[in-house]
C-alpha cells in the first residue's frame, strides 16, 4: 500500500525558506515522476512542482525562480525548497506520484494522500 508523508512546513516570514519533505514506501519510488501540489484554503488542490524518475523538473509560473524540487532514490524522498516566500504561499503541501512526463499533463496516479504540511507565511 503507497504511503505519502510530508514534513517540514511551518509558519514563515514572507521572504524566508523552507524544505519540505516526502518519504514514500510501498512503491517503486524511483521509477515514478513527482509532483508537489498545495491546497489554499477555498481552492483546487494544484500540482505546482514536477520532477520526473530522470530529474527532469518543471514548475508553474507563479513559484519559477523560488522553488526547487528534488529527490533521492536511495532514500525514497522527495524535497521542495521553498525560497522567498510569498504570502500566496500558504497551503497544504501534499506530495503523489503523478500521470506523466510533463508537468501540465500530470495527475496523482493513486487515490490515496497523505497528511499533508501545512505552509504559512506571515509576520
Amino acid at each position: 500500500q503507497v504511503q505519502f508523508v510530508e514534513s517540514g512546513g511551518g509558519l514563515v516570514q514572507p521572504g524566508g525558506s523552507l524544505r519540505l519533505s516526502c518519504v514514500v514506501s510501498g512503491i517503486t519510488f524511483s521509477i515514478y515522476p513527482m509532483g508537489w501540489y498545495r491546497q489554499a484554503p477555498g481552492k483546487q488542490r494544484e500540482l505546482v512542482a514536477h520532477i520526473t524518475s530522470g530529474d527532469k523538473t518543471d514548475y508553474v509560473d507563479s513559484v519559477k525562480g523560488r522553488f526547487t524540487i528534488s529527490r533521492d532514490n536511495t532514500k525514497n524522498t522527495m524535497y521542495l525548497e521553498i525560497n522567498n516566500v510569498k504570502s500566496e504561499d500558504t497551503a497544504v503541501y501534499y506530495c503523489a506520484a503523478v500521470t506523466d512526463n510533463q508537468l501540465a499533463t500530470s495527475g496523482p496516479v493513486f487515490g490515496s494522500w497523505g497528511q499533508g504540511t501545512q505552509v504559512t507565511a506571515s509576520s
